[in-house]
């Protein structure tokens, strides 16, 4: 044999005989701090405008905390993410963390809301932005962002069109409608394929400008005002009919996808969207020059932008205590680490709802959004307040109406049988 083997052979055997008579070890695993087992999160993201950049930014998260694997689904558009929730967590898939809008939701949803009181980036966001998700002495939610919604333009086609004077009322939006018309453009983007945009945007405004919201949904509550006879949603059709009117062909097979890139495109010079499309903009058309205007819905009121949190990050409660851990140290992560807060704000492009981070450099509507914000010159968004499910049937009973499967009387009618009948089932379910 050989001699090398032979060694090769000894020092093996020799080696086994030792290691017989030691006690036997405890598997490794069993060394590693509870911090470094394994852990498995599962993240809903309702941004499909951020979807590339967040699975990034959650890579960049798994580099740094190797024993963490995070699964991401992302949805949006046409999704009914409230559905699409219920459905998940009555399979037994509730994610690890999720969001929630706040209010009367974040009420219904308590049971699967862990409390975030004691969380390090608390004393940093601004005060305002944690009332949504504050009750019974906790907090419930971490903001995602500040957002701000009105009429994007196009300011190439509005000099274009000859547009000297940015529009406040509606009649001089459709003045400025006209003159784009005049000059071979399509003046509005009309992507009505989603619901949203119109049972949780446009309506918003007709609420957001009644003289004292919250009393006049607390009308809508109790049956002592209703929505059919209140002239600001006359209003809110009116306006509708001009982007109709003024609009590119087929809105309601136009999805959100279609509708920002006829804008980017320079297709249309007007869109109703949110500062969350600059990333959309900025990829097709990074030179495009553009602003807001607020949606006027008449002649007499001040229009503003409507500037609210639109969402907020929440832990899954029933999930397991080491994964509840992790997903704490997660969001922490995103809003006081510099790689976190450099992804938030340079890749995602969100108005940062914190005041340590900063807020430069995140285009034009971002800025024109802060500030609204700031100087106090904002509506506010009022769908919180609404009854479940409401915003729903409204942009449906809206789509409807642009089918021309309901008149104007049975759209504003539709809208009050939907606030009533919701709004019973709410005071039956409490």
């Amino acid at each position: 044999m050989n001699t090398n083997i032979i060694q090769v052979f000894s020092i093996g055997l020799t080696a086994f005989l030792l290691s017989a008579c030691q006690p036997e070890s405890k598997p490794e695993t069993s060394q590693i701090e509870p911090d470094e087992q394994p852990i498995h999160l599962t993240i809903r993201n309702p941004k499909i405008e951020i979807a590339e950049s967040f699975e990034e930014m959650v890579f960049a998260y798994e580099e740094e905390n190797p024993h963490v694997t995070i699964d991401i689904h992302t949805v949006g558009g046409a999704v009914d993410d409230l559905a699409d929730l219920k459905a998940d967590i009555a399979a037994g898939n509730g994610p690890d963390i999720f969001t929630n809008s706040g209010y009367e939701t974040a009420r219904r949803w308590e049971n699967y809301l862990e409390d975030l009181s004691d969380q390090p980036w608390v004393d940093q966001a601004y005060d305002k932005s944690l009332e949504p998700m504050t009750f019974n002495g906790q907090l419930h939610g971490m903001p995602i962002n500040l957002e701000g919604y009105g009429f994007i333009y196009n300011k190439a086609l509005f000099d274009q069109a000859g547009i000297e004077t940015l529009p406040d009322t509606r009649t001089e939006l459709l003045a400025a409608t006209e003159k784009l018309q005049a000059a071979g453009i399509t003046p509005f983007a009309t992507g009505y394929y989603e619901e949203w945009k119109l049972g949780d945007h446009l309506m918003n405004v007709a609420f957001a400008q009644q003289k004292d919201p919250d009393a006049f949904i607390q009308r809508l509550n109790d049956g002592t005002d209703t929505i059919s006879h209140n002239p600001l949603f006359s209003d809110v059709i009116d306006l509708l009919d001009m982007t109709l009117q003024y609009g590119n062909e087929n809105p309601l097979t136009t999805d959100y996808n279609m509708e920002v890139e006829l804008f980017s495109t320079g297709q249309t010079a007007m869109i109703q969207q949110g500062n969350w499309v600059q990333p959309m903009i900025d990829q097709q058309s990074p030179d495009m020059n553009i602003g807001f205007l607020p949606i006027p819905l008449n002649d007499h009121l001040e229009s503003e932008l409507v500037v609210s949190v639109p969402n907020y990050w929440v832990v899954n409660k029933q999930a397991a205590p080491e994964k509840k851990k992790e997903a704490k140290k997660f969001l922490n992560w995103m809003v006081s680490s510099k790689k976190g807060q450099q992804y938030m704000t340079e890749r995602f492009q969100f108005i940062p709802a914190f005041k340590n981070i900063e807020s430069d450099h995140l285009g034009a509507l971002a800025d024109e959004t802060i500030q609204a914000y700031q100087s106090g010159n904002a509506l506010h968004a009022n769908w919180f307040h609404f009854p479940p499910g409401i915003k729903e049937e409204f942009g449906t009973a809206m789509q409807l109406y642009i089918g021309k499967q309901l008149t104007r009387e049975q759209l504003l009618e539709a809208f009050q049988q939907s606030w009533e009948r919701a709004s019973q089932e709410q005071r039956d379910e409490t």
